[in-house]
């Protein structure tokens, strides 16, 4: 593509040579002749003076940017992160589909397939399921009895969407995730034995949710497992029966929540968060990794480690865990000169 008419696309404001054939956008350290690269982060800007990219997006210029022209053509983003994402997805546009339903596919008589559908080879589709217009549902996935999966949806291989889950429009549902599993859910019996509470309620996925790879998302006894829209779940992540997740949340790897608990709109949970059952995380509520939440979090909140406290208290805390043992030493030290001090002081006031 040439950069004039990726620039026009990105709307970005192009500087320097607009015929130059751009091929693929890299990294700045690997890029070469005929690459767009980007900066986002300011601490790597050292790094444009070694770039081999035939262009380069870039911000607004700063008061520090050198007055000679750089050796690279460049397009000023409002955003260069958000341009550089843009460009992926230009050149970079996906493998023509095979639309329809392929001859190794089981579909129900009476499952319900919108138009200009694409159906892989071993797709399972279920009695009274509904898959949506220009949905796509690659090989070995499966969508159980009276689901419903609707418009313009990628649902990866080997994806199990169970029995009565309900997916909006524009869903992405990545490789081997589980949607709509049994909620864990036991009653101990005198024998100690235990007893499965049937998991018969659903799962609601909003429009516009991705779910990255092997990530479950349980369906509870009754009421509903609901994820809104905008929501973004990454991979192995573990979402239990009744939890509700708000709009625009972000939750990286790992994370796992348990039952009945609410997340709120723009909750930021970093990879390997723990969330414990019956809570309520705030709007907008941010845990760095590996926090330990067992208490409901203000809207806002901001914490980290386990268990969670606000994240000022902790750096100021974990600034001081190497240096305990020494602590521990010098306390014990103290309290041994205080005990005799105190036997020298009984002996004074004795003679």
């Amino acid at each position: 593509m040439k950069l004039r008419d990726l620039a026009e696309r990105l709307g970005c404001r192009l500087e320097g040579d607009g015929e130059l054939d751009i091929r693929r956008v890299a990294g700045i350290d690997e890029a070469g002749p005929g690459d767009l690269t980007f900066l986002a982060n300011p601490k790597y800007a050292r790094r444009l003076a070694s770039t081999r990219a035939s262009a380069v997006i870039l911000g607004r210029p700063s008061d520090g940017e050198a007055a000679a022209p750089p050796p690279f053509a460049v397009l000023r983003s409002e955003n260069p992160y958000l341009s550089f994402a843009k460009a992926l997805a230009l050149l970079n546009p996906p493998s023509p589909l095979r639309r329809g339903v392929d001859p190794l596919a089981s579909v129900a008589p009476d499952a319900t397939l919108g138009p200009d559908v694409s159906i892989g080879p071993f797709v399972a589709i279920g009695a009274g399921a509904v898959v949506g217009a220009r949905s796509v549902v690659h090989a070995h996935a499966v969508i159980a009895a009276d689901a419903r999966v609707g418009e313009d949806c990628v649902i990866h291989s080997h994806v199990s969407i169970r029995e009565r889950v309900v997916v909006g429009h524009r869903v992405i549902v990545q490789n081997g995730a589980v949607i709509g599993s049994d909620g864990f859910g036991f009653v101990r019996l005198p024998d100690g034995t235990h007893f499965k509470i049937p998991q018969e309620a659903s799962v609601v996925l909003e429009d516009d949710v991705e779910i990255g790879a092997n990530t479950t998302i349980d369906r509870p006894a009754v009421g509903e497992t609901r994820i809104r829209a905008g929501a973004k779940i990454d991979n192995l992540v573990q979402i239990a029966h009744g939890v509700t997740v708000g709009a625009r949340a972000l939750f990286a790897a790992q994370v796992g929540i348990a039952g009945s608990t609410i997340v709120e709109d723009d909750v930021v949970l970093a990879g390997q968060v723990g969330v414990g059952g019956h809570l309520r995380l705030g709007k907008g509520a941010m845990a760095t990794g590996q926090t330990g939440i067992t208490n409901s979090l203000d809207p806002g909140a901001f914490v980290s480690g386990c268990p969670a406290i606000p994240n000022r208290d902790f750096l100021r805390s974990s600034a001081i865990f190497g240096q305990l043992p020494e602590l521990k030493k010098r306390v014990a030290a103290l309290e041994e000169r205080l005990a005799e001090l105190a036997a020298k002081m009984k002996d004074n006031q004795s003679s």
